[in-house]
């Protein structure tokens, strides 16, 4: 056998040794110790970094969980930091059963963006803007804009809902002080902060005026007040910035 055939087989047999035969001259008690290793460090992974999602599950279903995503998903990075990432992936495209919680990809992410967020090596420099009217505008890389179908912040163990009555709009940041805060906004936040998201390097009246398009029962000076409101309150806490 050659050496990649033989690493092959040792792997297969680490990710499944019920469905993988031994790999030859290797004792079950060392890749019986290897695949523990292996399997709880995937699984430490996602329980430290998942933790809301992993106290709706039973201690068996979320190994099996686990296993399903050690055996079947290949990750494309070696970093133990972008494994919660290819979860997400795992989750998103692979992952292919009936009896899952209708919110779990989306339950997965939110958790992932405070973590993804917390861990970012992005610089901002945290500056009140002197004048919103004639600056031109971006959100913050510390800073994501964020729809679900489902409340996933109010997600617990103790509330556990199977079906969404309207869509949830959040903002979530890293202030100055390097701490993950979660705030839900209104659509029409939502849509403003999308805007500048999408749209970088603009000024307040082309954000207004797109804002409009979105918006035409309400008159234009009403939106531009409760805009500038909107953009001068994420402008204190960093999501908005001047380029």
């Amino acid at each position: 056998m050659s050496f990649q055939n033989h690493q092959a087989t040792f792997a297969a047999y680490i990710r499944n040794p019920e469905k993988n035969p031994l790999p030859i001259g290797v004792k079950p008690e060392r890749m019986a110790m290897y695949r523990e290793l292996f399997f709880n460090n995937i699984e430490g992974f996602l329980t430290a970094n998942f933790p809301v999602l992993h106290s709706l599950f039973s201690e068996k279903n979320w190994a099996n969980l686990a296993q399903d995503f050690f055996e079947n998903h290949v990750c494309t990075t070696p970093h133990f930091s972008e494994i919660p990432e290819e979860f997400l992936a795992y989750l998103q495209n692979e992952r292919k059963n009936l009896n899952d919680l209708p919110f779990l990809f989306e339950l997965a992410h939110y958790e992932w963006v405070e973590m993804a967020l917390s861990i970012s090596h992005e610089v901002v420099e945290f500056l009140p803007l002197d004048n919103f009217t004639t600056a031109k505008l971006k959100l913050s890389p510390l800073a994501c804009v964020l729809a679900y179908q489902f409340p996933v912040q109010k997600i617990c163990a103790a509330f556990v809902p199977l079906e969404s009555s309207q869509p949830t709009f959040l903002m979530v940041y890293r202030n100055e002080n390097d701490a993950v805060q979660f705030l839900e906004i209104t659509p029409m936040t939502f849509q403003l902060l999308q805007l500048v998201e999408n749209s970088p390097e603009q000024t307040v009246d082309f954000y207004f005026a797109k804002l409009a398009e979105f918006s035409p029962t309400i008159s234009t000076e009403i939106l531009a007040e409760k805009g500038l409101e909107i953009l001068e309150d994420f402008g204190k806490r960093g999501v908005i910035i001047a380029v």
